[in-house]
C-alpha cells in the first residue's frame, strides 16, 4: 500500500502530527494530488546533487501540469485554482534553488515514515487506547471519571433547581392568599389571632417554609460541593495535564518525541467549561427564586454571591489557561529548528483556544506583539528591540483547522530590528551576545461571553532572533540549553547566569538531534565518545556536570573551535550528504582512535569503518582500514577527511566504491573490502552508486577536492 494511503488510515493523534509537517513550503494538497509520483522519486539524492534536483524539480512542474489537465477535464475549478497557485509559488521560490525543495520533501517523507513506525509500534505493544486514539494513563482515566461525575451532578442539580421552583410557587400563592383574606404577612407569621383557621393557616405556611428552606439549603450545599469538585479537576487539568503538555512541547521543539496532540485536552477542558456555564445559569436561577420568595435566614441570600464569584473565577481562569500556543514560532525553511527567527524572514506560529464553543467562531481577534512585558528588562540588559511586520492580527476560527478546533495560524510574520544609535541596542552595556538574548512573542485577545469579559494572553517559548544565518548553530544551542534545563515559560534572563546540565540530560538531547532528522539516534558507545570529548576520560559519566560555556563557547582541548560548533557541522553533514548511509547504520561515526585500533586490529586486511573527523571544524567524514605491511605487521590507516566541498562533487558511497591506492607492485588496488564487522563493500554501498559511476571514473581527491585520474595515488595518513 502506498505510504500516503497508509497515513490516511492512522488515528487522530497521528493525523494531527501529519498536518503539522506541511506548510506553504510544501503544501499538503500537492502531496495528496501527486502522492504516487512523489513517493517514487529519490528526494534524498536530489537534496545532495544539484543537477538531479534540477531534473526532479522540472519533472515535478510537469506532473503538476498533467494533474491540472485532469482537473480541467473534470471541470474542477477549485482544484485548478489551487494547483495553479501552488505551481506559481514553487516556481518563484525554488526555480533557482531546487535542492531546497528536495530537502523539504525528503524530510516530510521521512517524518511520515517515522509516524507510521510509531503508530505500528504502539499498535503492536497493545497500549490502552482512548476513543481519540491516544494512550490513556490510569491517572487520566481517573480524571475522565471525575469529569463524567461532574456532568452527571450538574444534570442532577439542574433538575433539583427546577423542582425547587414548585414549592416556592405554592408558598408564594398561599402567602398571597393569606395576606388577602387573613391580613397577615410573612414577617409576622407568629402574630396573635383569634380565629382557629388563622392558626391552622399559619402552621401550614410555617411547614411549607421549613420544607422550602431545607430544599434550598440542600441545593446550596450540593452546589458548593460541586464547585469544589470542579476546582479540584480544573487544577488537575491546568496544573498537571496542561503543564505536562507544555513540557512535552518543549521537548518536541528540541527533537524529542512529538507527543503533543491537544485534542484530548481540548475535549476535557471544553467539557468542564460547559459544566461551569450550566452551574452559573443555575446560580442565576436561584437568584430569580430568591426574588420571588425570600425570608429571614434564606440560604440563597447568604451563599449565592460567594457561589457566583467562585464559578466566575473558575471559568475565567479556565479560559485563560486554555489559550495556548499550539505551534511555536518557526521559519518554514528550517522546520527542525523552531524558536530561532532570522530578521526579515517569514515565520509561522499558531494559537488555539482549548474551549471549543461554536458561538466563539470568528469572534476572537488575536493580536501579536514581541517583548510586551520585557521592555524595561531589555533596556537594563542592553538587548535589541524588534517590531513585528506582516499580518499581526487574525480572527480565530474553526474552518482553517483540520479537526475543527478554534485556532488562528499566522503564516506571514517577520521581525525587523529597531535601529538605535549603536546598532539597535540600548545605551546600557550588553552583557549577552545576540544568540543568548531571549525574546517572547505574545498573543492577546478579549472574550465576551454570557455577560463576561475575559482578557486572554499567552506567549511563545523564548525565541532567539538572529540577523545572519551563520548565527543559527549558536542560536540553536541556546534553544537546546534553555528547554533542556527549565520549564519556566518566561525566563528571558536565563543566560545571564545559565545553569549547568548533567551529562545524562545532554546525552539525551544530543541523541535527539540525530533521531529527529534521521532514522537513528546515538548509541551508548557513540555518546561515551562525545562525553570524553566534553569531559575528558572518566569511568562513569552519569551525573557529571557540564557548563554552558563548556558546551558551546569554550574551544575543545587542542582545537580552535567549540564542541557544539564541531558537532552541529557533523549533524549538517549527515543530513545533507550521508543520510542514507547513516540510516543504514553503516557509519560508526563517533569513536576514539584507541577504540578504533582495538576493534580493527583483529580483523582481516581490507576491513574498514567510517567515522567523523575530530579535526575538521566544518564537519568531515573519513574511513579507516586494516592492512598488512611487507613484514606481515598489521597497520591501521585512514584517508584525509572528506568535507562538504568534496561531497558536493561525488557521493560518499561512490568515493568508497572507487577508492584505490598503489600497492607495492605499483598496481592500483582497493584497500576497502569489508565494512566492519564483515559486510562486503558492494553489498553495503553498491545500491547507493549511480550506474554510470564506475570505480575507474575520476573522483575528488580528499586533500584538495580536485578531480584526479584513477592512476594517481590518494594521500593517506598512517597512525
Amino acid at each position: 500500500m502506498a505510504q500516503w494511503n497508509q497515513l490516511q488510515q492512522l488515528e487522530t493523534r497521528y493525523l494531527e502530527q501529519l498536518y503539522h509537517l506541511y506548510s506553504d513550503s510544501f503544501p499538503m494538497e500537492l502531496r495528496q494530488f501527486l502522492a504516487p509520483w512523489i513517493e517514487s522519486q529519490d528526494w534524498a539524492y536530489a537534496a545532495n546533487k544539484e543537477s538531479h534536483a534540477t531534473l526532479v524539480f522540472h519533472n515535478l512542474l510537469g506532473e503538476i501540469d498533467q494533474q491540472y489537465s485532469r482537473f480541467l477535464q473534470e471541470n474542477n475549478v477549485l482544484y485548478q485554482h489551487n494547483l495553479r497557485r501552488i505551481k506559481q509559488h514553487l516556481q518563484s521560490k525554488y526555480l533557482e534553488k531546487p535542492m531546497e525543495i528536495a530537502r523539504i520533501v525528503a524530510r516530510c517523507l521521512w517524518e511520515e515514515q517515522r509516524l507510521l513506525q510509531t503508530a505500528t509500534t504502539a499498535q503492536q505493544d497493545g497500549q490502552v487506547a482512548h476513543p481519540t486514539g491516544t494512550v490513556v494513563t490510569e491517572k487520566q482515566q481517573i480524571l475522565e471519571h471525575n469529569l463524567q461525575d461532574i456532568r452527571k451532578r450538574v444534570q442532577s442539580l439542574n433538575l433539583r433547581v427546577l423542582d425547587l421552583e414548585s414549592p416556592g410557587k405554592v408558598l408564594e400563592f398561599e402567602v398571597n392568599q393569606a395576606v388577602g383574606t387573613l391580613k397577615i404577612s410573612l414577617i409576622d407569621l407568629n402574630g396573635n389571632s383569634q380565629a382557629a383557621a388563622t392558626r391552622q393557616k399559619m402552621t401550614q405556611l410555617e411547614q411549607m417554609l421549613s420544607a422550602l428552606d431545607q430544599l434550598r439549603r440542600q441545593i446550596v450545599t450540593e452546589m458548593a460541593g460541586l464547585l469544589s469538585a470542579m476546582d479540584f479537576v480544573q487544577k488537575n487539568l491546568t496544573d498537571e495535564e496542561l503543564a505536562d503538555w507544555k513540557r512535552r512541547q518543549q521537548i518536541a521543539c528540541i527533537g524529542g518525541p512529538p507527543n503533543i496532540c491537544l485534542d484530548r485536552l481540548e475535549t476535557w477542558i471544553t467539557s468542564l467549561a460547559e459544566s461551569q456555564l450550566q452551574i452559573r445559569q443555575q446560580i442565576k436561577k436561584l437568584e430569580e427564586l430568591q426574588q420571588k420568595v425570600s425570608y429571614k435566614g434564606d440560604p440563597i441570600i447568604q451563599h449565592r454571591p460567594a457561589l457566583e464569584e467562585k464559578i466566575v473565577d473558575l471559568f475565567r481562569n479556565l479560559m485563560k489557561s486554555a489559550f495556548v500556543v499550539e505551534r511555536q514560532p518557526c521559519m518554514p525553511m528550517h522546520p527542525d529548528r523552531p524558536l530561532v527567527i532570522k530578521t526579515g524572514v517569514q515565520f509561522t506560529t499558531k494559537v488555539r483556544l482549548l474551549v471549543k464553543f461554536p458561538e466563539l467562531n470568528y469572534q476572537l481577534k488575536i493580536k501579536v506583539c514581541i517583548d510586551k512585558e520585557s521592555g524595561d528588562v531589555a533596556a537594563i540588559r542592553g538587548s535589541r528591540k524588534f517590531n513585528i511586520l506582516g499580518t499581526n492580527t487574525k480572527v480565530m476560527n474553526m474552518e482553517e483547522s483540520n479537526n475543527g478546533s478554534l485556532s488562528a495560524e499566522f503564516k506571514h510574520l517577520t521581525l525587523r530590528e529597531q535601529r538605535c544609535g549603536n546598532g539597535g541596542r540600548t545605551n546600557s552595556d550588553a552583557s549577552l551576545i545576540v544568540t543568548e538574548e531571549l525574546h517572547l512573542i505574545t498573543f492577546e485577545t478579549e472574550v465576551y461571553h454570557q455577560g463576561l469579559k475575559i482578557d486572554l494572553e499567552t506567549h511563545s517559548l523564548p525565541v532567539v532572533v538572529i540577523s545572519n544565518i551563520c548565527q543559527m548553530p549558536n542560536a540553536w544551542a541556546s534553544i537546546l540549553w534553555y528547554n533542556m534545563l527549565t520549564n519556566h515559560p518566561k525566563n528571558v534572563n536565563f543566560f545571564t547566569k545559565p545553569p549547568v546540565g548533567t551529562w545524562d540530560q545532554v546525552a539525551e538531547v544530543l541523541s535527539w538531534q540525530f533521531s529527529s532528522t534521521t532514522k537513528r539516534g546515538l548509541t551508548i558507545e557513540q555518546l561515551t565518545t562525545l562525553a570524553e570529548k566534553l569531559l575528558g576520560p572518566c569511568v562513569n559519566y552519569s551525573g557529571c556536570q557540564i557548563t554552558w560555556a563548556k558546551f558551546c563557547k569554550e574551544n575543545m582541548a587542542g582545537k580552535g573551535f567549540s564542541f557544539w560548533v564541531w558537532l552541529d557541522n557533523i549533524i549538517d553533514l549527515v543530513k545533507k550528504y550521508i543520510l542514507a548511509l547513516w540510516n543504514e547504520g553503516y557509519i560508526m561515526g563517533f569513536i576514539s582512535k584507541e577504540r578504533e585500533r582495538a576493534i580493527l586490529s583483529p580483523k582481516p586486511p581490507g576491513t574498514f569503518l567510517l567515522r567523523f573527523s575530530e579535526s575538521s571544524k566544518e564537519g568531515g567524514i573519513t574511513f579507516t582500514w586494516v592492512e598488512k605491511d611487507i613484514n606481515g605487521k598489521t597497520q591501521i590507516q585512514s584517508v584525509e577527511p572528506y568535507t562538504k566541498q568534496q561531497l558536493n562533487s561525488m557521493s560518499f558511497a561512490e568515493i568508497i566504491m572507487g577508492y584505490k591506492i598503489m600497492d607495492a607492485t605499483n598496481i592500483l588496488v582497493s584497500p576497502l573490502v569489508y565494512l566492519y564487522p564483515e559486510i562486503p563493500k558492494e553489498e553495503a554501498f553498491g545500491k547507493y552508486c549511480r550506474p554510470e559511476a564506475q570505480p575507474d571514473t575520476e573522483f575528488p581527491d580528499p586533500g584538495c577536492g580536485e578531480c584526479v585520474s584513477r592512476n594517481i595515488l590518494f594521500s593517506i595518513i598512517l597512525f
